[in-house]
């Protein structure tokens, strides 16, 4: 399944793009005017000079890229990052550096991925009860550890 999605580009960077052919996420850069230095537990929104028209019954998620996370130990906040078929604004991504150094984010570094999901909607039906199963009320690590 595929969706023709409209994009405008704002920025001077290509548009995101697959990687490889077997890719799920396109890499989204950064679109600032100069550099950011990135303290430790810091967070900050950075622009991507992206804009999308996502159709109705799909959603874009921001996803964090991993040579970023391991390398440099910056990540997204709120991943993932929902983008609803009916934002205009501009993309842009939360990122937080979770290393011990301060980190720089230049124009045009890939920050972060994004992936399109197609968005099932659902309806409710009020219960006095649900049916069992056999993991019943189990959450939260209640398998062990392994």
């Amino acid at each position: 399944m595929s969706a023709i999605i409209k994009i405008v580009n704002k920025s001077h960077h290509p548009l995101p793009a697959y990687a490889t052919s077997g890719s799920s996420g396109m890499d989204l850069r950064a679109f600032i005017t100069e550099p950011i230095s990135l303290a430790p537990l810091s967070r900050i929104l950075v622009p991507t000079g992206l804009f999308l028209a996502i159709p109705y019954n799909w959603e874009a998620q921001i996803r964090p890229r991993s040579g970023l996370a391991i390398k440099q130990g910056i990540t997204c906040l709120n991943t993932p990052g929902t983008i609803d078929a009916d934002y205009r604004g501009e993309l842009k991504v939360i990122l937080i550096n979770l290393s011990n150094e301060t980190q720089i984010i230049k124009d045009g570094d890939r920050i972060a991925q994004i992936v399109f999901q197609a968005v099932e909607k659902v309806e409710w039906e009020l219960a006095e009860e649900l049916e069992e199963t056999e993991r019943g009320e189990g959450g939260f690590g209640h398998t062990g550890k392994q």
